[in-house]
């Protein structure tokens, strides 16, 4: 089976450690047959410049794109080296997110949702005192506005707020209270074409399970779901690849033969299974 890491991280991001060449021998080191760098591109912070406090995404995201495309060519033969870009609230302004978008000729980009309008990263929220039912409600209803744009190929970590909750408050919330939502966002995808992220992070954190979990990812399935990325959320070499097996079991498990990898934003489906392969 070839194995592909379709999310990871580069010191092109504020909050990662190594340079993609580093990231690239990892990948090769482990054996994977493709490599997505996808560093943040934080769409609403672009307008800051240099006096972002997250770095100045009009450096870093072009320095990304070069990074990998010079290893894209350094290692042709022996990985696939794929050029991507986590675009981070594309919905919350549109000029930057269009100027994001320009900085290349992406592979592959991951949509996602880090915060909502006006408020701060997950991360870093105090969820004590929170009502994180009505949170949630807020979260999946811009998720679902992001769903529908149309410049991105995968939506990743569906439920990343669940990082923190669990992390925070020790409990998992119900997310039978917004089924209506999630399958919304779903249908969305499905309509379009897109494709959801097994996002296998949260098997390393508190929560312990894929973002989303399997139960969602069955029901994407059985909705119609066609296309399906997995990756680590690598933020360092050694994170490289680590999980994905287990987040294709998870796509196994939720009823996918095959998951996808993105070569100039055109999906190429590779076997879950060594029968996959007949």
């Amino acid at each position: 089976m070839k194995v592909c890491d379709m999310h990871t991280h580069s010191r092109n991001s504020f909050d990662a450690r190594h340079s993609v060449d580093d990231m690239c021998q990892a990948a090769i080191r482990r054996g994977l047959y493709a490599l997505a760098v996808t560093d943040h591109c934080e769409a609403p912070f672009i307008r800051f410049g240099a006096d972002c406090e997250f770095g100045s995404m009009d450096e870093q995201i072009p320095r990304s794109f070069a990074d990998a495309t010079a290893a894209r060519d350094k290692y042709a033969g022996t990985l696939r080296v794929l050029r991507g870009m986590e675009l981070g609230e594309p919905m919350h302004d549109a000029a930057q997110t269009a100027q994001a978008l320009a900085y290349g000729d992406f592979d592959f980009i991951l949509a996602s949702v880090h915060n909502l309008k006006n408020m701060q990263d997950f991360y870093y929220m105090n969820y004590s005192g929170v009502d994180v039912d009505r949170l949630l409600a807020q979260y999946f209803d811009e998720l679902a506005e992001t769903a529908a744009f149309p410049h991105f190929d995968s939506l990743a970590h569906l439920t990343y707020p669940l990082r923190y909750i669990v992390a925070g408050t020790g409990q998992l919330p119900d997310l039978s209270k917004h089924t209506e939502r999630i399958d919304t966002i779903f249908k969305i995808l499905i309509k379009n074409q897109k494709a959801l992220e097994i996002n296998v992070s949260g098997l390393f954190k508190e929560l312990q399970t894929t973002l989303p979990d399997v139960d969602l990812v069955r029901r994407f399935r059985e909705l119609g779901g066609q296309y399906i990325t997995i990756g680590t959320d690598a933020h360092s070499a050694e994170m490289v690849g680590k999980g994905i097996e287990q987040g294709m079991e998870v796509a196994r498990q939720a009823g996918f033969t095959h998951y996808a990898i993105y070569e100039q934003h055109r999906p190429v489906l590779l076997p879950l299974s060594e029968e996959g392969n007949r």
